[in-house]
């Protein structure tokens, strides 16, 4: 049984991909909660659903390649200005003219791609985790460029190669959601996750690291065409993407930075009273 049950659950189609979408709440304000890297689906805001239907009206809907949507097949169906659309026309279903966006790790590209290009439909923005191109990167960044690589044998981040998705998919969801939930006592979190990961399949989560890319000059370019309020929240102890990276980011916009000390990346799992107040406090100053 869920905290908050769905007011509307529906479907809208984009040449010919179902995207899955709810409604809760019924506020003045709408906050779109967007899709993240399609390893996940909408289920990952479980936690900041209740609190936020309480004041607001909050639409949330499953990326194309996870929970509910479609599974186009190909790279260039996961394009990110392909999620953006899918926003866009959730947005239009839902007869929603401009909303606060907020975005969970990838999720900052699409609503950069829709804070930059549709201005008209966005009052703020709201950034946790953001995975964006921009330094500095782990050192164990390098295995985006060796995704394609075979090896003998996969140990730590190797598990990130399109191989062994296929070979060992639930192995290499263990490995990477106990990174993205490092912190202590985070077994219900990974655990969660994994089983959010299972709802798709390796071959579709290739075609997303296949299709997904935002290069760094076309992230600064959109940056600064941004005139909403952004904040960025990122957790100091970030495996996946480091705070510095989330700070260069935000000075992007000129943008708020809250950092929080020893989260992960995904403090909206694991901190959730902290994060669902910061966005509130943001929703509420960024009302038209």
């Amino acid at each position: 049984m869920r905290a908050c049950q769905p007011t509307v659950q529906d479907t809208v189609e984009r040449d010919g991909v179902g995207i899955f979408y709810e409604v809760y709440g019924d506020g003045e304000t709408t906050v779109l909660m967007l899709p993240t890297w399609s390893i996940i689906h909408s289920r990952c805001w479980k936690l900041q659903v209740p609190y936020l239907a309480r004041y607001y009206r909050v639409i949330t809907f499953d990326p194309r390649g996870n929970g509910r949507s479609g599974r186009p097949a190909g790279p260039e169906a996961y394009g990110e200005r392909e999620f953006a659309a899918d926003a866009l026309a959730v947005l239009d279903a839902t007869g929603t003219e401009h909303a606060v966006l907020v975005g969970f790790s990838m999720g900052a590209q699409r609503g950069l791609l829709l804070a930059a290009e549709h201005p008209k439909r966005v009052t703020g923005a709201v950034f946790i985790g953001s995975a964006v191109p921009l330094a500095p990167v782990l050192p164990r960044a390098a295995w985006v460029d060796d995704f394609s690589m075979r090896r003998d044998f996969y140990q730590g981040w190797d598990k990130f190669n399109r191989h062994y998705w296929v070979s060992d998919y639930e192995d290499f969801l263990e490995f990477f959601f106990a990174e993205l939930c490092n912190e202590a006592h985070s077994t219900k979190q990974r655990e969660d996750a994994v089983a959010w990961g299972l709802d798709t399949d390796p071959e579709t989560l290739v075609a997303t690291q296949l299709g997904a890319r935002v290069d760094t000059d076309e992230l600064r370019a959109l940056a600064a065409r941004v005139c909403c309020p952004v904040l960025v929240i990122h957790g100091t102890d970030d495996a996946i993407r480091p705070y510095e990276s989330g700070a260069a980011f935000a000075d992007l916009f000129g943008g708020a930075l809250v950092l929080l000390k020893g989260s992960g990346h995904a403090p909206h799992a694991r901190d959730p009273v902290k994060v669902n107040l910061l966005i509130k406090q943001f929703a509420d100053r960024s009302r038209r």
